[in-house]
């Protein structure tokens, strides 16, 4: 007699039943996320700590909404430079800006400092970002086009959000609140995506923020107009977004940053005094 069972009754199969050790088995959890750990240098640097006590004070007084400041580190000794360095580390946000010369930035473990590094470009700079990240951004790599951009077939809703970027783009005001289009929660095609991309052109300034997943920030050649994308621990695209402001939040020190950096590069002094 042939079974009438085509399929397994519920209740058998991997997993169904307990395991024979007796240990429950769990999926793996998300990993990687990035935490501050306090370190201490192997030892002291008069010319180092002297640095790194003004630039404790360039902290608080950026913290109160006062400007930032500038250090240049082209003159220090080897021995300086390796105590300043293993003292600063490297934080969770850095940056590529495109130009003459091109520029390498890494923050450092104290949020809002900033090390940047280049042909003739060898100095710290305290703030919420570095000026050079935002007067650079929307340089153009490849010129933002808008509607001349080449019209493909599956191009469906693109040209309506590359009008409303424009708008939004040449009216923005300084110090107004930042317009976003989440693309996440908007019908498009990859074409309509492609097609957006040559419309409004790649400007000078990139930033990756790590922390619990990813965050690449691009600059686009549109004046003020910013592609931000969230990835997820397992590099999943969670968040699309363009936002239109003078740099995206997520990439700023906070005022409370920058008064938790103060306090914490005081500490390492006293640490290693």
């Amino acid at each position: 007699m042939v079974s009438p069972f085509t399929l397994p009754p519920t209740g058998f199969g991997p997993g169904s039943q307990p395991d024979p050790e007796g240990e429950l088995q769990y999926l793996p959890m998300p990993s990687g996320m990035r935490t501050y750990e306090p370190h201490v240098p192997e030892r002291a640097d008069p010319a180092a700590l002297t640095l790194l006590a003004q630039m404790a004070a360039a902290c608080d007084l950026a913290a109160q909404g006062g400007p930032g400041a500038d250090f240049d580190l082209a003159g220090l000794t080897a021995s300086t430079r390796h105590a300043l360095a293993d003292a600063l580390g490297q934080g969770e946000v850095s940056m590529r800006l495109r130009g003459a010369p091109a520029v390498k930035v890494q923050e450092s473990v104290f949020a809002g400092v900033w090390l940047l590094q280049g042909v003739g470009v060898d100095r710290a700079e305290v703030g919420a970002v570095p000026r050079l990240s935002i007067s650079r951004a929307h340089l153009p790599h490849s010129p933002a086009i808008g509607p001349l951009a080449r019209r493909r077939d599956g191009v469906v809703n693109a040209p309506a959000l590359l009008a409303e970027l424009i708008d939004k783009s040449q009216a923005r005001q300084p110090g107004s609140p930042a317009h976003v289009v989440n693309l996440s929660l908007l019908p498009h095609t990859p074409e309509d995506l492609d097609w957006l991309a040559e419309a409004l052109g790649e400007g000078a300034t990139t930033i990756l923020s790590r922390g619990y997943g990813n965050c690449r920030i691009t600059a686009c050649a549109q004046p003020h107009v910013w592609r931000v994308q969230f990835y997820n621990s397992t590099d999943q695209l969670i968040l699309d977004t363009f936002e239109v402001s003078e740099i995206p939040e997520v990439a700023l020190a906070a005022p409370e940053d920058l008064a938790d950096s103060a306090g914490r590069i005081r500490e390492v002094i006293e640490a290693i005094r």
